[in-house]
């Protein structure tokens, strides 16, 4: 994770969430759901996990959260009680990549370490030796998706001292890296709110209403009103376990 702490929150760039008056169910039923869906799309690189993030201060109780990520961006899920109702929330966060002068110090003696050895024990071979060996490294580093290397690529961005480097100044952006971070983050949210609406239409909720936020650009919540999918004759007021993406699989 990049050298950071898997608990780590992020900078917030948008949330949502939904309050249901007179409602309750398992938010690890929730999860599980969410995580099923998911895991049926493949959604390439996607990290899924529970984490716990206090509720309070030092001394209270964790409430679980499912966290959603690939590469530096992050949905941290919440699903939980709030009286006799309950809530879902959803904030899409991305992970700072800081550059310190440690991670310059860093990947900045390896090298001249290497490069003073060769020079000493090889003369001028090991000083060409060097050289070549650096331009195939910035070659491979530039390129290593392109080349196959997907794992290499994994390897670096979350390596704990070489990642911020890699990330910033060698993994190369293109268009095919945006195209499926918006993929993703789509996906993401997509199925998130499906599996909302369709865990409360499945108990007789006929009407959602979301409040969203992007906090960076200093938006109110705008709230917006979903009309779940109505319960069969024959569903009872239990969650239903089939997904509700299997009619359109």
């Amino acid at each position: 994770m990049l050298g950071f702490s898997r608990t780590k929150k992020g900078d917030v760039v948008s949330h949502w969430y939904a309050l249901i008056p007179d409602f309750s169910m398992s938010a690890k039923e929730f999860y599980a759901e969410v995580e099923t869906e998911l895991k049926r799309r493949t959604v390439p690189g996607l990290q899924l996990e529970r984490i716990e993030f206090a509720e309070g201060g030092l001394l209270s109780s964790d409430r679980t959260y499912l966290r959603l990520q690939r590469e530096t961006l992050l949905f941290d899920v919440c699903a939980a009680p709030f009286g006799k109702s309950f809530f879902f929330s959803c904030r899409f966060a991305e992970i700072p990549i800081p550059i310190t002068i440690g991670h310059v110090v860093a990947c900045t003696l390896v090298p001249l370490i290497l490069f003073s050895l060769s020079v000493k024990y090889l003369n001028f071979w090991g000083f060409a030796l060097v050289m070549v060996a650096c331009g195939v490294g910035i070659y491979i580093l530039r390129n290593a998706v392109a080349l196959g290397l997907r794992d290499l690529d994994a390897a670096l961005s979350s390596a704990p001292v070489i990642a911020p480097i890699y990330l910033r100044f060698f993994r190369r952006e293109t268009y095919y890296r945006e195209d499926t971070r918006l993929m993703y983050c789509d996906t993401v949210n997509d199925v998130a709110k499906s599996i909302v609406e369709h865990v409360t239409g499945a108990n007789g909720i006929e009407f959602i209403r979301f409040n969203e936020r992007s906090p960076l650009l200093e938006e109110l919540y705008r709230p917006r009103v979903v009309e779940t999918r109505p319960p069969s004759k024959t569903r009872t007021h239990a969650v239903d376990s089939q997904s509700p993406f299997d009619s359109v699989s």
